[in-house]
């Protein structure tokens, strides 16, 4: 029972953080979506293209059942990388329709597989796992490129939250102000007082 509680919980999480991910592409141009925001070219289309790659290879070949269309990171030596940004040729809805496709797949495997079923993943140095594993690790990740997109959406529009109901702004421009005001303000002491 408690194994289909936590295959159940950490599933629903999953579910979720990807629709908090693809919710911060909405509204925006494509220029925006696709344009590096970091020194390293990260952008948000890039973010959604990467975790598709790899939720496919890890909720496929690790349990034996591949994603049924070429992956290129894979598939094409020269694509190593490409994964993280997205070509002038690749449409938003492409990627977006990648994403949603590798979820079903993924689902899919999930909803097969009990929690604890053997995965075997080479490229880790124990490569020996279970689905349990691979949902708290793809968990971790998309979360972790969730809150770039956070921050990199904020840095865009600064549109914050994680869906258009968090989203509505429960602060005005002046509390973010005061508040950024207030930060900046510490900051600048406590670098006074550290010398």
């Amino acid at each position: 029972m408690i194994d289909e509680f936590a295959k159940d919980y950490l599933h629903g999480d999953l579910r979720w953080i990807r629709q908090a991910l693809l919710w911060k592409l909405d509204g925006l141009s494509e220029y925006d979506i696709r344009r590096p925001l970091t020194p390293t070219g990260t952008n948000l289309l890039g973010l959604v293209k990467h975790l598709a790659t790899w939720e496919a290879r890890y909720f496929g070949d690790v349990f034996d059942r591949p994603f049924p269309e070429p992956l290129p990171r894979w598939d094409d030596e020269s694509a190593d990388g490409n994964e993280m940004w997205v070509t002038e040729h690749e449409t938003r809805e492409e990627i977006t329709s990648f994403y949603r496709r590798v979820s079903e797949h993924s689902d899919a495997t999930i909803s097969a597989l009990p929690i604890d079923a053997p995965g075997h993943v080479p490229w880790w140095p124990r490569p020996n796992v279970m689905l349990f594993n691979i949902l708290v690790h793809l968990i971790s990740e998309t979360n972790r490129h969730a809150g770039h997109a956070d921050i990199l959406r904020e840095q865009l529009d600064g549109a914050v939250g994680t869906d258009p109901a968090t989203a509505s702004q429960e602060y005005d421009t002046a509390f973010w102000k005061n508040r950024y005001a207030t930060i900046e303000q510490a900051a600048k002491a406590a670098t006074k007082r550290s010398h």
